[in-house]
């Protein structure tokens, strides 16, 4: 050594393996013992036995920054497991062996046997000396069996090791027959996406990219060891970038697994744990790998740009809306007060109280009594504070699940003898216990967003930190297509899609908030219009805060279609209402019959689950189930008669054909994804009810404005859109991840969003356009009187 230096181990080993290889050996192959000279190319025949085993000696020289990569292919007619041939390969800087047959272990103890079996040697690194250096290969075939066993062998050199950037590559592979490629990066390249397509479905098969790192595990049973993977059926795309691999260089390693079950396949039948010949010779697979560049910084930059500016249109849309019903409004008031001097000198109305002077002298029936000393009873006005030694936030009482009303036991009988009701019958509570009442569903959605977020943000994490340490990409079900990853996210631009949920239910806030500050600032004013009849928006807050905490559990979908229904019912029954308690405990029972469909199936739960949603769909309280008996009782039994409300009739009938329906077809065809089936029974009731309320609001000889009719035709369209993206299914964790990437697709937007993405913009657009419909419905009765307002 130079300067005295001690040898290195690497080089002590090295010096061995070549002593060992110049030493005679009464085994040897060669003339005296010596080591054959081998040729590449060239196929050898021989035999081996445990007095004799053949050594072989193949030579190249290496060219200055040229990667050489030799393959070795060996054959073995001996199906004897007792006694197999061992080859071992020795290079400069690492030793590889095996034996034929070759063995492969599958699920229940099943062996998989074989006798041909080709591998890659490491390659050496290029040379970096001046001059072309000589390399030299040892290749060492011996048996521990008493008699002969013939053997073939072929060594080669690899003339297409390295991967080129956009070209196609084309090869065959089997389980004991593994393949790897080198690729580097071009410099002008930050990442790219290695595509691998077959033809055929099985036999299952492994991708892997790993660094440069001698020994390659390039087996079924090694394959995990190193780098990141992914099962594959049909096809499979990994992103790869640059930083990951600090030699800007990696191997595409393929592996065909020796059973199709990890792919979704079935099992081969066999004898004794032991497959025959002919399931072997099928497990051959054509592949073809692609490696294209990903999207660079620009791309992420643009994407970003898109998705904020898409969604912050909607406030500049708003911002025009607000100002032009301002400056309406400003021309109705001036209007207004001239109207009302003409109106008060005519005389034609003289009272400032529109319920009260529009009731006949001495009467209370359908109206509120002023007189009353019920707290529940009074009407809050600005003339009329709370009462002395209240708190409007504390000492209001406390509401049961179910509101009967008894504190109004006197006109309680009056109401029931009306035919029709208006919505003064209803709305006999006062404005602070009704307040009170569904500010708990603000608090109670909070908290149960909280709870729900909390434990997603920790799998995420988790799963993506699982994914990131381990390499198993099959852990997620992405579009690996188009999944283009952003630190420690695989994929960001899902994450992105998602921003539009949580910036346009920001915007409904504030549209929410700016009508209940017009609203108490009317109130200020004393303008009695706004007191009577504005009711929408004291109850539309509790019913949508829940929209700005977005979540990707189905879960979170069943209470947006329970809260709009519930919205919609409170809208014409202020007074009586579910509770949040009872209306979340109906949610609870709801998620925990999906929970169960997803864990047993949907077979035995269809009925029982749309028995269920037909019940609680209406959030009502357990006194349901009376009041159904008493009702049949009456109208059945005693007398069957026509009902006395038609309307409502038509809905029950056509409500229970569609929620039977639903419980034949889950019990007919057994829908796989029973969490989808249950919201999309959900889904079915709310528009039933939607359609219900709008054509009883016509009929009423109501009128849809401007402004909530382009809300409904909008919401329709955007949702239409919307669901055909959401059809276009790219993945599935129904299946195996395998059979999920056969559905991946390339990116349809800005080379950087694919359908489910366009799904995530539109779907916040429609859920958008759905909550403006619901909270502007009723627009056009802000000016009318409660006691003219019928309930349906």
């Amino acid at each position: 050594m130079a300067g005295g230096e001690p040898p290195t181990p690497g080089a002590l080993l090295c010096a061995l393996l070549w002593a060992a290889a110049a030493a005679p050996t009464p085994l040897g192959g060669g003339p005296g013992g010596s080591p054959a000279p081998g040729a590449f190319g060239r196929l050898y025949r021989g035999a081996v036995n445990i007095s004799a085993e053949r050594l072989y000696a193949f030579a190249y020289s290496r060219q200055p920054g040229q990667v050489d990569a030799v393959r070795v292919y060996v054959n073995s007619s001996s199906e004897n497991l007792q006694y197999p041939v061992l080859f071992v390969v020795r290079q400069q800087k690492g030793v590889l062996s095996w034996q034929v047959p070759l063995i492969f272990r599958g699920l229940y103890q099943r062996t998989y046997n074989y006798q041909e079996v080709s591998r890659t040697l490491c390659p050496s690194e290029p040379a970096s000396e001046t001059g072309p250096s000589e390399q030299i290969i040892f290749v060492d075939v011996a048996s521990m069996a008493p008699f002969n066993i013939a053997y073939e062998l072929l060594v080669t050199r690899l003339e297409n090791f390295q991967l080129e950037t956009n070209k196609p590559f084309n090869f065959t592979a089997s389980p004991s027959q593994p393949q790897y490629f080198l690729y580097k990066f071009p410099q002008d390249v930050d990442s790219v996406i290695i595509k691998v397509v077959s033809d055929a479905v099985y036999p299952c098969s492994v991708v892997s990219v790993q660094d440069i790192v001698c020994p390659v595990y390039d087996l079924d049973h090694n394959v995990e060891f190193n780098g990141v993977y992914q099962s594959m059926t049909k096809q499979a795309a990994i992103t790869v970038q640059r930083k990951d691999f600090p030699g800007e260089q990696f191997f595409v390693v393929f592996v065909i697994k020796p059973e199709d079950y990890a792919c979704g396949g079935s099992v081969p039948s066999s004898i004794h744990g032991n497959v025959n010949r002919t399931w072997n010779l099928q497990r051959t697979k054509n592949l073809q790998v692609t490696i294209v560049p990903s999207i660079n910084r620009s791309v992420y930059i643009q994407a970003m740009f898109f998705s904020f500016l898409s969604f912050l249109s909607f406030y500049l849309g708003s911002v025009i809306v607000a100002f032009v019903e301002m400056l309406r409004s400003s021309d109705v008031e001036l209007t207004g007060s001239f109207g009302s001097v003409l109106v008060a000198g005519s005389g034609i109305m003289t009272s400032s109280h529109p319920i009260t002077s529009s009731t006949p002298e001495g009467s209370s029936y359908g109206a509120i009594d002023e007189s009353s000393s019920s707290g529940g009873r009074q009407l809050s006005s600005p003339e009329r504070g709370p009462p002395a030694g209240s708190d409007t936030d504390s000492s209001v009482e406390e509401e049961s699940d179910f509101d009967t009303m008894p504190e109004i036991e006197s006109d309680k009988n009056v109401i029931r003898t009306k035919v029709f009701l208006y919505l003064s019958d209803l709305s006999r509570k006062d404005r602070r216990i009704v307040s009170k009442k569904y500010k708990i569903y603000f608090w109670n959605i909070i908290t149960i967003a909280v709870f729900y977020a909390l434990p997603v943000i920790q799998l995420v994490i988790t799963y993506q930190t699982v994914v990131n340490v381990t390499g198993n990409q099959d852990i997620c079900y992405y579009n690996f297509l188009c999944a283009h990853p952003l630190g420690v996210l695989s994929a960001f631009n899902n994450i992105l899609s998602n921003v539009g949920h949580t910036l346009l239910g920001f915007l409904f806030l504030l549209i929410v908030l700016r009508r209940d500050i017009l609203h108490r600032r009317a109130m200020e004013m004393k303008d009695i219009y706004t007191l009577v009849g504005n009711m929408v928006v004291l109850l539309a807050v509790p019913a949508f805060t829940f929209y700005c905490v977005p979540s990707v559990d189905t879960s979170f979908m069943y209470m947006i279609a329970g809260l709009c229904m519930l919205k919609l019912y409170q809208t014409r029954h202020p007074d009586i209402n579910a509770s949040a308690y009872s209306a979340y405990a109906s949610f609870a029972v709801v998620i925990c019959l999906a929970v169960l469909g997803v864990v047993w199936g949907c077979q035995p739960l269809s009925p029982v689950g749309t028995l269920d949603l037909t019940l609680s769909s209406s959030l009502a309280d357990l006194g349901i189930f009376r009041r159904a008996a008493m009702v049949l009782y009456t109208d059945c039994i005693q007398q069957c008669s026509r009902p006395m409300y038609m309307d409502r009739m038509v809905l029950l009938i056509v409500g229970n054909l569609v929620n039977w329906s639903f419980a034949i077809f889950g019990l007919v065809y057994r829908p796989r994804d029973f969490a989808s089936y249950i919201l999309g029974i959900f889904i079915c009731n709310l528009l039933l009810y939607l359609a219900f309320y709008i054509i009883m609001k016509l009929r009423s000889s109501e009128k849809l404005l401007p402004i909530p009719l382009f809300c409904i035709v909008a919401t329709a369209v955007v949702w239409a859109a919307a669901l055909y993206f959401f059809f276009q299914t790219l993945s599935s964790w129904e299946e195996t991840p395998a059979e999920s990437r056969e559905k991946n697709r390339p990116c349809i937007l800005l080379g950087f969003f694919d359908d489910h993405d366009v799904w995530h913009f539109l779907s916040a657009a429609a859920l958008f356009f759905s909550f403006l419909v619901l909270l502007t419905l009723d627009d056009d009765l802000d000016t009318v009187r409660r006691d003219k307002i019928p309930v349906f």
